[in-house]
C-alpha cells in the first residue's frame, strides 16, 4: 500500500487548505494581495490535478483520464461562469474555449510529438481511438464556434435562445455518448497494448476518498480565486492595449498547464496513447461540458453570448483539424508532425496578439 506521505505532500494538502482560508479573508475585512491570489490559484490548480491523478491510479488508466478531463473542465467552466457573473463579457466563453482547443491540439500535442518522437524515433497509438475523438470534437467545434457567424436569425455571431438551447443539449448528449463508447462499449480501443504503466501500488480506499475531498476543495478554491483575480487581469490587458481575447487565452493556459505537463511526461515515457487520451479527452470535455454551462448561465442572466469566431480564427481552426486528420490517420507519429502543430500554434499566438 502506498504511503500517505507519498500521495499527500505539503503542497498538495497545503494549497487547497490555504486557498479555502484565503477565500474567507474578505468576510472578516482582510484583503488578500494579488500576488498571493496568483500563487494560490496556480498552486490549487496543480494540486487539483495531482489529486485527480491519485484517483486515476485507484480507478485505472482509462477512468483516470476521465477524472483528469472532468477536473480540467470543471475548472475552466467554473472560471468562465464566475467571470460571466461578474459582468457582461459576451466573448469570454468563446475566447477561452477556442484558446483551449488551439493550445491543446497544437501546443501541447506538438510538444508531445516532438519530445516523444525525439526520444523514441517513432511512436504508435490506436487510430480507432483518435477517430472517435475527432468524430465528436470536429462537429461540436463547428456547431458551437463557426455556425454562429453564419446564422441570420439574430444579429452578430450569436445564437437565438432556441438555437443556443439546441446546441447546448447536443453538446452534452454527444459528450455523454462518447463517454459510453470510451468507457463501456469500445473500451479496448482506447488502451494501447504496448504501454507499460509504472509498477507502483494503488492508493488505498481511504487515501482515494481523501484525494477526492482535497480535489473538490482545490476546484472550489480555483473558481473563487479566479473571480478575485479576473478584474485585475482584464484591466491589465486593457491598459497594455492588447486584445481582450488574451483574457481567454490566459484562462486556458492556466487550466491546461498541469494537464499538458502530465501528457508531455507520458509521451516522453513512450505512452503516446495515454498522452492522446489526456489531451484530446480534456479538450473534448471542455467543449462538451463548458458550452452547456455557459449557455445555461447566459440564458438565466439574459447575457449575450458571442460564440462565432472571426474569419482568421476559423481558418486556424480548419487548419488544425485538417492537420490532425493527417497526423492521427496512420497510427504512427514522428517529430515532423510535432513541428507542424507547433507552427500552427505559433500562428495562433501571433494572430491573437496582432489580429
Amino acid at each position: 500500500m502506498a504511503a500517505s506521505g507519498a500521495l499527500f505532500s505539503w503542497w498538495t494538502v497545503g494549497f487547497p487548505l490555504v486557498g479555502a482560508t484565503a477565500l474567507a479573508a474578505p468576510l472578516i475585512g482582510l484583503q488578500v494581495p494579488i500576488a498571493a491570489v496568483v500563487v494560490l490559484l496556480v498552486g490549487c490548480t496543480f494540486s487539483s490535478v495531482h489529486h485527480a491523478e491519485t484517483l486515476a491510479h485507484r480507478l485505472g488508466a482509462l477512468f483516470g483520464s476521465l477524472v483528469l478531463a472532468l477536473a480540467i473542465s470543471v475548472i475552466e467552466a467554473g472560471l468562465i461562469v464566475s467571470m460571466m457573473l461578474g459582468g457582461d463579457q459576451p466573448e469570454l466563453a468563446r475566447d477561452s474555449i477556442f484558446s483551449a482547443l488551439l493550445i491543446a491540439l497544437n501546443g501541447i500535442l506538438g510538444v508531445c510529438l516532438l519530445l516523444g518522437g525525439g526520444r523514441h524515433y517513432e511512436q504508435s497509438f490506436r487510430v480507432s481511438a483518435s477517430n472517435a475523438f475527432l468524430a465528436v470534437l470536429v462537429p461540436l467545434s463547428m456547431l458551437t464556434m463557426v455556425l454562429p457567424s453564419y446564422t441570420v436569425s439574430a444579429p452578430g455571431p450569436v445564437f437565438t435562445r432556441a438555437q443556443l438551447i439546441f446546441v447546448a443539449v447536443v453538446s452534452f448528449v454527444l459528450y455523454m455518448l462518447f463517454l459510453y463508447v470510451q468507457l463501456v462499449r469500445h473500451r479496448s480501443d482506447f488502451i494501447a497494448d504496448h504501454e507499460v504503466l509504472p509498477d507502483t501500488p494503488r492508493p488505498s480506499g481511504r487515501n482515494a476518498w481523501l484525494a477526492l475531498a482535497l480535489l473538490l476543495m482545490a476546484l472550489v478554491a480555483v473558481v473563487l480565486l479566479a473571480k478575485l483575480l479576473s478584474p485585475v487581469l482584464e484591466k491589465s490587458v486593457e491598459a497594455a492595449g492588447l486584445p481582450k481575447a488574451l483574457v481567454g487565452v490566459a484562462i486556458a493556459l492556466l487550466v491546461l498547464l498541469p494537464e499538458g505537463l502530465t501528457a508531455i511526461k507520458a509521451a516522453r515515457q513512450n505512452r503516446l496513447q495515454t498522452a492522446l487520451n489526456l489531451t484530446l479527452g480534456s479538450v473534448l470535455a471542455c467543449v462538451g461540458l463548458t458550452i452547456p454551462a455557459v449557455a445555461i448561465t447566459a440564458l438565466i442572466t439574459n447575457q449575450s453570448l458571442h460564440l462565432g469566431l472571426s474569419a482568421p480564427m476559423v481558418v486556424l481552426l480548419f487548419t488544425t483539424f485538417l492537420t490532425l486528420s493527417f497526423t492521427l490517420n496512420t497510427g504512427r507519429t514522428t517529430v515532423l508532425e510535432g513541428f507542424v502543430h507547433l507552427a500552427i500554434f505559433a500562428a495562433f499566438v501571433l494572430f491573437t496578439m496582432l489580429p
